[in-house]
C-alpha cells in the first residue's frame, strides 16, 4: 500500500506524484470547445495504467479519452518515446452525450527515464544508504512491512517510503528495468523477495545484503525452485563493491552505493559473488 496515493486528487498533484515515482502517465487537455460542453478550454486530467485523476466532464466522452490515453501510454512505454495526438469529439448521440457542442482534446504521454531503485528493509544499513542514493539521479521506493520504522518526514523528493504488510506484492508493481536491493530483518522474507524478483524477467539487478554462505544457500534453493542459471547471474550477493572493506552500516552503505554508481555509468561487470550452482537431489527434496 503506497502511503502517498490518498493525498493525490488534482491533475497537477498527480503529475508531481508520477514524476517523483518515475511512473508513466498521460496528460489529457481540453484544447478547444465549441457550443455547449461539459468542461471549458484548458481543463485537464491525468491517466496512468491503472488510475485516473481529475475529470474532463465524465460520461462516455471521458471514458473514450481515458481509453485512448491508456493505449497511447502503453505504446510509449513499449517504444520508450513520448507522443502527442489531437482528437476531435462531437458531443452527439454517438458518444451518448447530447450537449450539442464539440471538443478537441490533446493527449500527451510522459514516460520517465529515471532509474528506479526498490530498497526493501529499513534497518541500520538502509538508513545509512538512502541519504547517499537520494543524491543520485534515482527514483527510490523504500519498502518495509513495519510501520514503526517509517522515517521522519520530509524525505528527499525522489524517495517514497512504502509500508506494506506483504512486501513481495510490491515486486510486480515495479517499472521495467528497476533495480532491487534487499536488506530486510528476516531471512525468509529476503528469500521470498529474491525469488519473486528473479521471476520477473524485466528486473535486471537483484542485490541482497548478507554473507557468502547465505548467498550460496539461497542460490541452491533458488535453483531447486526452477530459477535458471542465466537468471541467477542477475542475483548479486553479497551486494556491493568488494574493494571497500568494513562492516559498519555506513561502510556497507558506501560499498552498495558504489556498485549502484557503477551501474549508472554502465559498469555492470562486477563479479557476482553467489556463483550459480546446479541444485543437488538433497536440495530438491
Amino acid at each position: 500500500m503506497q502511503t502517498e496515493n490518498w493525498q493525490v486528487r488534482r491533475w497537477y498533484e498527480a503529475i508531481n506524484h508520477c514524476e517523483r515515482q518515475a511512473d508513466g502517465y498521460a496528460l489529457i487537455t481540453v484544447v478547444t470547445t465549441a457550443g455547449s460542453t461539459p468542461r471549458e478550454q484548458g481543463t485537464k486530467m491525468v491517466v496512468t495504467a491503472d488510475r485516473q485523476y481529475d475529470t474532463i466532464g465524465g460520461g462516455h466522452l471521458e471514458y473514450k479519452a481515458i481509453e485512448l490515453a491508456r493505449e497511447a501510454l502503453a505504446q510509449s512505454i513499449h517504444s520508450n518515446q513520448n507522443q502527442q495526438a489531437l482528437h476531435h469529439f462531437p458531443l452527439a448521440s454517438k458518444l451518448g452525450q447530447c450537449c450539442g457542442g464539440a471538443m478537441k482534446i490533446l493527449i500527451e504521454t510522459h514516460v520517465s527515464h529515471r532509474q528506479v531503485v526498490a530498497l526493501f528493509g529499513a534497518g541500520h544499513v538502509a538508513r545509512a544508504l538512502v541519504p547517499i542514493l537520494a543524491q543520485l539521479p534515482l527514483c527510490i521506493r523504500w519498502i518495509d512491512n513495519r510501520a514503526a520504522l517509517a522515517p521522519a518526514l520530509p524525505l528527499p523528493a525522489n524517495v517514497e517510503f512504502i509500508t506494506d504488510d506483504t512486501p513481495t506484492g510490491e515486486i510486480p508493481l515495479l517499472p521495467a528495468g528497476s533495480w532491487v536491493i534487499i536488506m530486510t530483518h528476516d531471512h525468509q522474507l529476503d528469500f521470498a523477495l529474491v525469488e519473486k524478483a528473479l521471476k520477473q524477467p524485466h528486473l535486471p539487478y537483484v542485490g541482497m545484503i548478507g554473507s557468502h554462505t547465505k548467498a550460496k544457500r539461497f542460490v541452491h534453493r533458488l535453483g531447486a525452485k526452477g530459477i535458471s542459471n542465466n537468471r541467477l547471474r542477475d542475483f548479486y550477493s553479497p551486494i556491493g563493491v568488494t574493494d571497500i572493506p568494513g562492516k559498519q552500516p555506513i561502510e556497507v552503505a558506501v560499498s552498495v552505493s558504489a556498485q549502484i554508481i557503477q551501474r549508472l555509468h554502465g559498469v555492470n561487470d562486477e563479479p557476482q559473488q553467489a556463483t550459480p550452482v546446479a541444485p543437488t537431489q538433497a536440495d530438491i527434496t
